[in-house]
């Protein structure tokens, strides 16, 4: 992507000039505030998992463990969707669900990885990706439900103009139907007060942002 023009001051103002392939670039200061959201909303993670009293402690092998450790996981490919769809996407609504996914996720990270040290557990642990799940067993490719594979990331990464819409807004969707089914795993299965609040508060996101991004795919078809 071409680079924006600036004057002497980091802080300028003047609208950045459309790339060749018809968008208007992120600012070098819009992605500053953007990385500087990511670290606050991550650091808001972490203060609010720490503030939470813990009654019990969830063991390695166990639900919560698990969904800490996989959600984490699924959530960052989230971050990094929604970062690329921010520097590169042409329509201004995509680019600002894009911010939106970013912060909310990277806040969420930072709660289910504070739960992991509260509980003295590692953040990789020593079983298989999904096992927690009763449907665990069916994941392909190593991926976790909904996620896009090395190829449809690489081609997200390399898309121009409007693609860039298109590709982010039909990863994204299945990247949150994945995401809810993970979810209503973890809440039929967990008895503990704050991933119960945390997941629930998750669901309810993601069906807005699913009704979101469902409508802007029909605005980027054109």
């Amino acid at each position: 992507m071409t680079a924006p023009a600036t004057t002497d001051s980091e802080y300028d103002e003047t609208p950045a000039a459309p790339d060749e392939g018809g968008r208007a670039p992120a600012s070098r200061y819009g992605v500053l505030a953007l990385a500087i959201m990511l670290v606050v909303g991550l650091l808001l993670g972490y203060a609010g998992g720490l503030l939470t009293p813990r009654i019990t402690r969830p063991g390695d092998a166990s639900v919560e463990a698990g969904f800490a450790r996989d959600m984490t996981t699924h959530h960052a490919q989230a971050v990094e969707m929604s970062l690329i769809a921010y520097r590169s996407a042409t329509l201004p609504e995509v680019r600002q669900i894009a911010v939106d996914i970013a912060t909310g996720q990277q806040g969420e990270i930072g709660a289910m990885q504070t739960w992991l040290r509260e509980w003295g557990l590692s953040p990789t642990g020593s079983k298989p990706p999904m096992s927690w799940m009763s449907d665990g067993a069916t994941v392909t490719e190593g991926l976790m439900p909904g996620m896009a594979t090395p190829q449809q990331m690489t081609a997200l990464r390399n898309a121009q103009g409007i693609e860039v819409d298109r590709q982010f807004l039909t990863l994204m969707y299945d990247h949150h139907l994945g995401g809810i089914h993970m979810i209503d795993a973890a809440l039929g299965a967990t008895d503990n007060d704050e991933v119960l609040r945390v997941a629930n508060t998750m669901k309810a996101t993601q069906q807005t942002e699913l009704n979101n991004l469902r409508q802007l795919q029909a605005q980027a078809k054109g």
